[in-house]
């Protein structure tokens, strides 16, 4: 079970040169295979962290929850995207029609791309990138972009004013987020991610930078537009947001894109932080997926616990804390680093 996946793709590989294929194009199919295999799971899973997040928020509130569509209400996610499917697609008259358009594709090609140096599982990944965790940040940052087409290409003021709502939170928060993680490349050495969870082997990251795992998670939730920071769509004041003009099939594709970077966002942390795929008895890619899963139930506790903020509240939050407490924690890092290595202890 440990290494199915893997002698799954050298037993495809293996086929396609037998067929004739050199090297080079056996892994070029290898590859698109895998990105294809990633879309797949990535649409279903999206589709059960949907009913899972309706059930959890409802325990949490104490009411019912989907319970009709199917056992449990399982099937209330199918019909909600068959809803969307079949509902008219709305394009503005004076809107940018190109931008328009473009935006959610764009936002969720974003997303999936994030899973390419995510490893879920031992030599389980699709590139071991020795520059991954810069990869992640850099990629993740595109968001922003994508964000602010889907404002700007609406042509309308309350998308425009949620679509700069979104990029001033988000800018904001990418800061604090990646100096979280510069104290672990400083203990590693390494922004590869494979080395990374190895280096956790004796003991998880979270016990060694438990200030920067709060930050992080801290900054991740505002990066992920999720409760309580959920201003660029606040729906007393600026009605969808940066969404405000977009219906069916498109908006899902905004929506689908936040769950995408909600799983790639909680893995990066069971990554960085948990050890990664390290656990005894499971497989490694059985870890990870356990991990990443009591991640994400965590961040649904705080969007559904906890009341929406000022956006100045928000703002002064990072600025004026999270920033200067992560900008300690690495001062902090490196004179640990330096008196260990003083001391002769590492």
């Amino acid at each position: 079970m440990e290494s199915l996946f893997i002698n799954l793709s050298q037993a495809f590989t293996a086929w396609l040169m037998s067929l004739g294929l050199s090297a080079g194009w056996a892994d070029a199919l290898l590859l698109a295979v895998q990105w294809t295999c990633i879309v797949a799971i990535v649409t279903l899973n999206i589709t059960i962290l949907i009913w899972l997040e309706r059930r959890v928020s409802s325990f949490f509130q104490e009411r019912l929850g989907p319970n009709r569509v199917g056992p449990l209400g399982c099937f209330q996610t199918v019909a909600d995207a068959l809803k969307l499917l079949t509902k008219e697609d709305i394009v503005p008259s004076a809107a940018d029609k190109l931008i328009f358009k473009t935006a959610p594709a764009l936002f969720i090609i974003v997303a999936v791309m994030l899973y390419a140096v995510i490893p879920m599982g031992d030599g389980m990944q699709v590139v071991d990138l020795n520059v991954g965790l810069f990869y992640f940040i850099s990629i993740g940052s595109l968001s922003t972009i994508c964000l602010f087409m889907a404002g700007w290409g609406s042509n309308n003021k309350w998308s425009l004013m949620g679509a700069l709502r979104a990029v001033a939170q988000m800018i904001t928060y990418e800061i604090p987020l990646a100096f979280s993680l510069l104290g672990i490349v400083m203990i590693t050495g390494s922004l590869r991610l494979s080395e990374i969870v190895e280096a956790q082997s004796g003991v998880w990251f979270i016990i060694l930078q438990p200030v920067a795992f709060l930050v992080y998670f801290i900054a991740a939730t505002a990066e992920l537009n999720r409760g309580p920071f959920d201003m660029p769509e606040a729906e007393q004041e600026l009605t969808g947001g940066a969404y405000t003009e977009y219906t069916g099939m498109r908006w899902a594709l905004f929506f689908l894109a936040e769950y995408t970077n909600l799983v790639a966002v909680s893995a990066l942390m069971s990554t960085v932080f948990l050890g990664g795929w390290q656990g005894p008895w499971l497989p490694s890619w059985i870890w990870i997926i356990i991990k990443t899963y009591l991640v994400m139930m965590v961040f649904f506790w705080v969007k559904w616990t906890f009341p929406r903020i000022r956006m100045d509240q928000l703002m002064s939050f990072s600025w004026k804390f999270l920033i200067p407490v992560s900008l300690g924690n690495i001062l902090f890092t490196g004179a640990g680093i330096y008196f260990c290595k003083w001391m002769g202890w590492c």
